[in-house]
């Protein structure tokens, strides 16, 4: 439980940091605005927001944990419902409930990675239960270079990949017609195509961002493929006052084009495993998943969590993970509820950290610890 009991102003603590440009806004075109009506706060009591945390497997609880901390430090007014559900485990039925439940009561969620079985005798997965049952149809996931040290291949790299989160080749709807003949259906609607297609569009005029890419192999599944592309040309259309250009891409062709020119694209608006897939090519350009911030919406909650699906299994429990992701998830999602001093705050002390590059985790280059870089940046607050 945090309790806001701040002895001094905010903006006091946002003098010393102002140089730094603040994350998650419109002026660097990564603002995460609501889809449609404005947002309604769920569970509020005097000023203090209660928000559920789902922290994952792998290194979600060490994540979480530097957030939960620099959150306390820098006295947010959050109270936390944690629930520690796995994908390790057969589905706990009753802990599931609950931690729906306190989403449905508390409108929006921090979540981490959950783990998603490959066997066939796996359960499903619970990052897309939750997507489906919340319906939180748009993904958003944003790929920028950041003013650190390491190395990457592009500079001025800032698009945004919008995902449909709901359909797609994640229906999960498969059967065996015959022994050793799998058939695995992908559904492509009219509705939540034009759905996700405004979205995206919507996103780019909050942003100020200039170009939407729709994202497709219209080529080969003209039908299903064919119906997101065209439903996207229709609703372009509805959009060129704005002064927004649109353009469409094989995804194969842009796979190569995000790797060899990253700066064409400004915005990507596409199905579900061609989200997944173009998102993890966007971070390894940039300098990898542990820097890229996601969030997922729908009309009524708001789910947000690091951009690229990955639990980190093989560094959990090394104190080596690096909360970037989550953290700027956690900015995102401070936004969203209205405490815009608060995540102007932390996006200053954490940028200062980043672009000092003195105290980074090994998957930035650096030697030092999740923890080491969690208390610098406390230290910059």
């Amino acid at each position: 439980m945090l309790r806001n009991a701040s002895t001094r102003p905010i903006s006091s603590c946002l003098r010393a940091a102002a140089p730094v440009r603040a994350f998650g806004t419109v002026n660097t075109k990564t603002a995460l605005p609501a889809p449609a009506a404005p947002f309604t706060a769920g569970t509020v009591y005097g000023g203090q927001h209660t928000i559920t945390l789902i922290p994952g497997d792998g290194i979600g609880k060490e994540m979480a944990n530097a957030v939960q901390t620099i959150f306390k430090a820098a006295q947010v007014p959050i109270e936390w419902e944690s629930f520690d559900l796995s994908g390790y485990s057969a589905k706990d039925a009753g802990l599931l409930k609950e931690a729906m439940d306190s989403i449905k009561r508390n409108k929006v969620a921090l979540k981490g990675i959950l783990h998603t079985p490959t066997s066939r005798l796996g359960h499903s997965s619970l990052n897309v239960f939750l997507r489906k049952d919340l319906d939180i149809y748009a993904s958003t996931t944003i790929i920028q270079n950041m003013p650190g040290s390491w190395p990457t291949r592009h500079k001025n790299v800032n698009f945004a990949i919008i995902r449909e989160n709901t359909e797609g080749e994640y229906s999960g709807l498969e059967h065996t017609p015959v022994p050793g003949v799998v058939e695995s259906l992908k559904v492509v609607t009219r509705a939540k195509t034009e759905r996700i297609a405004k979205y995206a569009f919507d996103f780019a005029l909050k942003n100020n961002r200039k170009k939407v890419t729709a994202i497709h192999k219209a080529n080969i599944m003209k039908l299903g493929d064919g119906l997101f592309l065209n439903v996207c040309r229709e609703v372009a259309k509805t959009y060129e006052s704005s002064g927004i250009q649109f353009d469409n891409m094989i995804v194969d062709n842009a796979s190569m084009q995000l790797v060899s020119k990253p700066s064409q694209f400004d915005v990507i608006v596409c199905g579900n495993l061609y989200g997944n897939i173009l998102s993890n090519v966007g971070a390894a350009i940039v300098g990898g998943p542990g820097i890229i911030p996601g969030a997922n919406f729908g009309a009524n909650y708001a789910v947000f969590e690091p951009g690229c699906r990955h639990v980190g299994k093989d560094i959990e429990g090394h104190n080596k993970a690096n909360p970037t992701a989550l953290l700027m998830s956690a900015i995102h999602m401070l936004r969203h509820l209205g405490l815009d001093a608060h995540a102007t705050q932390i996006s200053a002390a954490l940028m200062k950290v980043i672009t000092e590059s003195k105290v980074l985790t090994p998957d930035l280059g650096g030697n030092h610890s999740t923890t080491d870089f969690t208390q610098a940046v406390i230290g910059n607050l």
